[in-house]
């Protein structure tokens, strides 16, 4: 015998079948996130030793000299250089169905040692974060309250909280005026709302606004990532050629460390 559906039954089942067709058929937009870029190496140089400087020593003479000289970082390795590319639509098997070629990118370069980031979840880093891995995603946006923190950062690097090219002695900048308003996976960052940097022009220390750099975080695969600022026309940069970035990234070579630090470079074209 065959059991009766109560009506209250069937206009339930009717109503859930058709909140279900509504789902499946609203489009869902998804974030335009970070993409992994193609990395050319052109040249890579350190400074060179300089000369050694000379005095006469004469027995029975005491002399007082004043000295000045310099030393490669043990903390930081540089970057910069162009970047080329097209926004483009295209399907999942990356079949285009259409690009548009850009002369002058606007967006952002990101570098970090981890090569799977959740973007969705990307963060200002914070320095006095309270160093507990707890949960923030969906935190997009704001700034890491949990997770890695400054005194976490530097020990991971060998850094010592006196030495003068540290973490917070080189991203010292916050607040209005010292970064540009950016998105990451549509995610704003307000003007100064991440620490940031500005890597010198060729006028030398950077005072100006030119090669932005920001300080993120990840919570999800506690990634500390680093952003450059794309300049939207050629400035010249340290060394008095046009780029459209320069970045710092951190990098161990204290001591007896001669181990490289693999970085992964992901852009954002605007």
């Amino acid at each position: 015998m065959m059991k009766k559906i109560s009506s209250t039954t069937l206009l339930g089942t009717i109503f859930v079948i058709g909140v279900l067709m509504i789902l499946l058929a609203t489009p869902i937009a998804l974030a335009i996130e970070p993409t992994g870029g193609s990395v050319t190496e052109v040249r890579s140089e350190t400074a060179p030793a300089d000369t050694p400087g000379t005095h006469d020593a004469i027995s029975g003479n005491v002399s007082e000299l004043t000295i000045y000289g310099y030393s490669t970082t043990q903390a930081w390795q540089g970057y910069f250089g162009n970047v080329s590319g097209t926004i483009q639509l295209a399907d999942a098997n990356d079949n285009v169905m259409y690009n548009w070629s850009l002369a002058n990118p606007e967006g952002e370069v990101y570098a970090s040692t981890n090569s799977s980031i959740s973007w969705t979840n990307i963060q200002c880093f914070n320095f006095t974060a309270t160093g507990t891995y707890e949960d923030e995603s969906g935190n997009g946006g704001t700034t890491n309250l949990n997770g890695t923190n400054l005194s976490i950062l530097e020990s991971m690097f060998n850094i010592a909280s006196t030495d003068v090219d540290g973490v917070d002695e080189t991203f010292s900048l916050i607040g209005a005026g010292t970064h540009d308003l950016f998105y990451t996976a549509n995610q704003q960052f307000s003007e100064g709302e991440c620490r940031s940097t500005r890597v010198f022009d060729s006028t030398g220390q950077g005072v100006s606004n030119n090669f932005e750099e920001v300080l993120l975080y990840e919570p999800v695969s506690k990634s500390i990532i680093f952003a450059a600022l794309l300049e939207e026309a050629s400035v010249l940069g340290f060394d008095g050629n046009d780029y459209d970035f320069e970045m710092l990234v951190l990098e161990d070579g204290h001591g007896t460390d001669t181990a490289v630090t693999t970085y992964y470079f992901f852009v954002e074209l605007e």
